[in-house]
């Protein structure tokens, strides 16, 4: 799906007007998807971004050729050779971020089990890029329109991530989420930490997790300073952040905000890496191999991880992280 949406997306006009975009990927892939679909669009090598610049017609690309041969790349199915080929593409575009190369990162989708096949051992982008851009405190967000959902836990399992919770934690979470924030442009900021139980444990009738562990968080993160209110029950919580209660809801897992992000839009909403020396945006979907290669994907998601990298890009201040 990858190759399909990245060229579809550069048939809307605003990808051009916001930025200069250039392509890291495989310039022969792009080529047979271009082909196959029939994507009115058209594609050119350059060897760095800066050729990128003033360009008049064609989507830009890096060429990396990590695909010799496209008869050998299994198309809409798990390989070792997507899987590599994907990890590289993320490796050059961390290099090139460090460097000053480029402002920002859109990522395509990825396949975790190919990725996996290939011998690497992450397990998801956010994962990939603290690593290579040797950051630790790198943090997930979700935003679609006035929603946004910071993560304490991603990919785990229910049973691990609430395992995994401790008031430390938690409350490192908050402050890591409010200093995102003012990375971002938000002077000051209004946090909403989601409950674990239903009605936030209804004062200890459905579980003993808020009390023990989140009331005491979001005490520690308040007398640093931090601005935030829960935990909050998660069925109201997300709306009362669309509404503009709160600037951002921190979700203690992965399913937690997903729901709740992709249900109010699921092409619209971008996943955001903060805490690294650049921004990073992405789509919020996987690789759908049961539609690749179809003709059937939707843009919308890349198209506004796109635009969304360019907004950010603008405003983002990683040295505020470290205040």
């Amino acid at each position: 799906m990858g190759p399909e949406i990245i060229l579809k997306s550069f048939l809307d006009a605003r990808v051009w007007q916001k930025g200069i975009p250039v392509v890291v990927g495989d310039y022969r892939v792009l080529k047979e998807a271009k082909k196959r679909l029939g994507i009115n669009v058209e594609i050119r090598k350059v060897s760095n971004p800066e050729e990128a610049v003033g360009s008049v017609r064609g989507v830009p690309v890096l060429d990396m050729t990590m695909i010799g041969d496209m008869s050998l790349l299994p198309l809409g199915q798990v390989s070792p050779m997507g899987g590599n080929a994907a990890v590289q593409y993320v490796r050059k575009a961390v290099d090139l971020a460090l460097s000053g190369g480029v402002q920002g990162i859109a990522t395509a989708p990825i396949n975790k089990a190919a990725i996996h096949e290939a011998g690497f051992h992450y397990i998801g982008h956010t994962e990939m890029l603290s690593e290579m851009a040797q950051q630790e405190k790198a943090m997930t967000m979700f935003m679609v329109d006035q929603l946004k959902i910071f993560f304490h836990t991603r990919h785990m399992s229910l049973h691990q991530a609430i395992k995994t919770l401790t008031i430390s934690g938690v409350s490192d979470t908050i402050v890591l989420a409010e200093k995102c924030l003012r990375a971002i442009g938000y002077e000051k900021s209004s946090l909403a930490l989601a409950a674990l139980n239903p009605h936030a444990s209804e004062s200890g009738m459905f579980g003993v997790e808020e009390e023990k562990i989140l009331i005491p968080a979001c005490e520690i993160a308040r007398k640093k300073g931090v601005h935030v209110e829960g935990p909050l029950p998660a069925d109201s919580v997300f709306h009362l952040a669309l509404e503009g209660k709160y600037d951002a809801v921190i979700s203690l897992y992965h399913d937690q905000g997903h729901i709740a992000a992709k249900t109010y839009d699921f092409y619209r909403t971008v996943s955001v890496t903060l805490g690294l020396p650049f921004v990073r945006t992405s789509v919020d979907h996987g690789t759908a191999f049961d539609i690749a290669w179809q003709g059937l994907a939707s843009p919308l998601g890349m198209t506004e991880a796109i635009l969304e990298c360019f907004n950010l890009a603008e405003k983002y201040s990683p040295n505020l992280l470290s205040k």
